[in-house]
């Protein structure tokens, strides 16, 4: 099933930097760049070990009722320098107007440099499913009922 949705980026922001865009034919994500300051842009910005930082993507969004963005790591760089996500996985609302932000955190022995325009994260969008939720005195039993944590084994 392939799901085509319109989404719109507020012009005005930087009307030089590129919008967010697929890299390839099966990319899941847009890939989002690094926005920074005119202060920034000739050093880039430095994000210690252990540091984290938000860094503008440069744009506003808008995402249709029923879908939200989800803000996702880069694989490569979480693999060759430990550059993450702090909140794991960021997500976008589809009522939210505002400039899309970046929470970056480094989780390597070294400090990385964030230039200008560099492609730092993901952007998919997805279908929201809303539940109605209730409040009941007991819930249905099942095979596994409260156990957690390794309860179904190792393998």
């Amino acid at each position: 099933m392939n799901l085509n949705v319109s989404i719109k980026f507020a012009e005005g922001v930087d009307p030089e930097f590129p919008i967010p865009s697929y890299q390839s034919t099966g990319a899941a994500g847009l890939d989002l760049r690094a926005h920074l300051p005119k202060e920034e842009r000739i050093d880039g910005c430095k994000l210690l070990p252990g540091g984290r930082t938000l860094i503008s993507s440069g744009f506003k969004v808008e995402i249709p009722d029923g879908f939200e963005g989800q803000v996702r790591a880069r694989s490569g760089l979480a693999h060759k320098y430990g550059i993450a996500l702090a909140n794991g996985v960021g997500t976008i609302d589809s009522d939210f107007r505002g400039v899309v932000g970046i929470l970056l955190i480094n989780l390597g022995l070294e400090s990385f440099i964030i230039q200008h325009g560099s492609r730092i994260a993901q952007l998919v969008i997805m279908p929201v499913t809303r539940v109605e939720c209730k409040l009941v005195n007991e819930l249905a039993s099942t095979r596994r009922d409260e156990r957690g944590f390794g309860s179904t084994g190792e393998s």
